[in-house]
Order: structure tokens, then sequence, then C-alpha cells
């Protein structure tokens, strides 16, 4: 949490993945027989609250499931095709604000109800015009500020595959407030792309209590960034292809970016395929990865070596390391992991 009073933590149990689609549930969904978020008072570890998912999907790897904007949460059951929006309160409580699923307001199953025969006509033209539309389902969502929402949607399997890329999918903007559909693209839409171009940053919803989280490097802020981003254009083979590889990453995952000055790239040049300001895996080498000054002298200021200091005994296994930086202070850790269940190697770098 910004205010550094709280802390907010998940546990699931196992996958079930031939769970039975009862209740409403979309099939071909995995089922977590319970989900909870722990919001713990940092100071002292105490459990102020509770909020629990029973026989339900929330997607934690990464954060991916999950989207927190100063005191407003936002939990995606994928199994229930749900927006659960919660806000944490200063008497350390998690209060349920609105369920954004199947109905939006708390009065619209009695309005839909009280005009059943006029939904089912209007219900009937929207899937002869629109049946590509019918089994979308909610992947993942964000805020975009506190009233708008960046929503995913796609198929069934891609919602639920380790590499929903090769699947198609469309992004929404979703008022809260009034329950409107703001703008919906295709996830290739150059108009889309040019947004994501020309004004990156906007989709990092920052808080406003974290200054430290506006100076993260993008191709919107930074002549670097926006370089090599270029670069990674030019050499595409399908411009298609590069506007739907680069929109894969809508919505952000919350806290997914560091706002580390070492990742400053007005500041340091580094090889970006074995380490940057985004949190996921990378392929790791035995080497340590080099911090070099983007100005003169150009020289190299520190390096970082994952894994054990006298390197790895087998040189030939596939490693992948991540790295979390602390926001202001020069320490870092890394996760060096290997294949086949050997150890992993954690390291905690610190500036002499």
């Amino acid at each position: 949490m910004e205010s550094n009073q709280f802390g907010l933590f998940a546990t699931s149990t196992a996958q079930i993945h031939d769970a039975p689609a009862v209740g409403g549930a979309v099939h071909g969904v995995p089922s977590i027989e319970k989900i909870t978020f722990h919001l713990l008072r940092l100071e002292d570890g105490e459990i102020l609250d509770k909020k629990v998912f029973s026989n339900d999907f929330v997607n934690l790897t990464h954060n991916m499931g999950v989207f927190l904007y100063d005191d407003l949460l936002a939990i995606v059951s994928l199994r229930y095709q749900t927006i659960h929006i919660l806000q944490i309160r200063d008497s350390g409580n998690l209060v349920d604000v609105r369920a954004i699923g199947e109905f939006c307001r708390e009065d619209d199953e009695l309005f839909l109800n009280s005009n059943a025969q006029r939904i089912q006509r209007l219900r009937k033209k929207f899937y002869f015009h629109f049946q590509d539309y019918v089994d979308l389902i909610i992947w993942k969502v964000q805020f975009l500020d506190r009233h708008h929402l960046l929503i995913k949607f796609g198929s069934v399997d891609g919602g639920v595959s380790r590499n929903a890329d090769h699947h198609p999918a469309f992004v929404a903007v979703y008022n809260m407030d009034t329950t409107e559909i703001v703008s919906f693209y295709q996830n290739s839409a150059d108009e889309l792309y040019l947004l994501f171009e020309q004004f990156c940053d906007h989709f990092h919803a920052t808080s406003r209590n974290s200054m430290y989280m506006n100076f993260i490097s993008s191709h919107s802020n930074n002549i670097h960034a926006l370089e090599q981003l270029r670069s990674i254009k030019d050499k595409a083979s399908s411009s298609a292809q590069f506007v739907k590889k680069m929109l894969a990453s809508l919505p952000f995952s919350c806290q997914s970016q560091s706002p580390s000055p070492y990742f400053d790239q007005s500041l340091f040049r580094f090889d970006d395929k074995l380490i940057s300001a985004t949190d996921r895996h990378r392929q790791s080498t035995d080497h340590p990865i080099k911090f070099i000054l983007r100005r003169y002298p150009y020289s190299l200021k520190f390096k970082i070596k994952p894994g054990p200091e006298a390197g790895s005994m087998d040189g030939r296994a596939k490693k992948i390391s991540s790295f979390l930086f602390h926001p202001i202070l020069p320490l870092a850790l890394s996760v060096q992991q290997t294949l086949f269940l050997q150890p992993s190697v954690v390291n905690i770098h610190f500036r002499r």
C-alpha cells in the first residue's frame, strides 16, 4: 500500500482443472477451492481483514488478475466473469464497492426483468450482427483512474492459456460511474497503437501518493526508449504483427514496472534482454550485467551478477532470472532459477 501502513497478500489452494461449470461458471476455466486476500498492518503483522473467493479462479501470477490503485482494488473473477471493486479503508477494512459482471448496477436485474420482451428483441438484433462478440470473456483489467477501467476480452482458451498473444482479443475503456463502454478496440487496431505510442504513461495508472512512479522511462517520455521502440518496429517483418505484439501488454499489470533510477534510460544503458524495469523472468548468463553511463565519459558504472558468485557448475543448464529493485534506495534482489528443480539462488545487491 502507498501509505506504507498496510500490506496486501494473497494465498490460494491448488487448481482443479476439470471442475464442473456450475452456478454460472465459464466452462473450461479451472477452479480454486479457496483464494484469500489478506490485509495486514505492516507495523506488527496483524491481519486486519480478509476477502475470500470460494471455488473461483483469480490469476495471481504477476498480479494478472488484481490491480491496486490508491485505495481501490480490482479483482477479476475469471471463472464467474465478474470484476470486484473493493476499497481499503483507513480503518483497515476491505469494503465491497461494486461488482461489474452480469449486472453493472444494483437495480439492473430488476430493470431487465421488467423489460424482458423489449430486451429480448434487442438481444436478438445484437447477436445477429455481433456474433463474434457473444463468446468473449473478461481476461484482465486495470484502472486508468478512479472512474475508468481498461478491460481486455477474449476467448475462454486465451483466458486460461499461458500464452494468450496468439488469440484474438479486444480492449474496452469502461466508465464505472455511468456503466458505459467509452471505446472498444481490437488488439491489432492501429488507432489504439498510436494512443499507446504517444500516451504510454497514461496507461500506467500511478497513485497520487507515489511521486517516484512518475519517473519510469517509457517511449512517451524518453527519447532513448522511443528510439528502441522504433528500432524494433523497423525490424518487424509485419506491421500488423508488431502492433499486436506491442498491444499484448495491455492492460498493464499492477506494480509491474520498477521506478528505480537505475532503469532511467537517460542515465544508464543496459542490455534489456537480460534486465529491465518490467517485472518478468529473463534469460540469465554467467556474465555480469553491465550498467554504462549514457553520457560522457560513457564508462562502466556498476555490474550486477545473478546466480552463484563462482558461476554455475553446469554451463549448459538453461537459467532464468528475475529482479526486484528498491524504488529509491541502491538495493536490489536477484533470483536465478534453473530447470530440473535445482535450488534457486537469491542474491542481495547494493552499492558500496
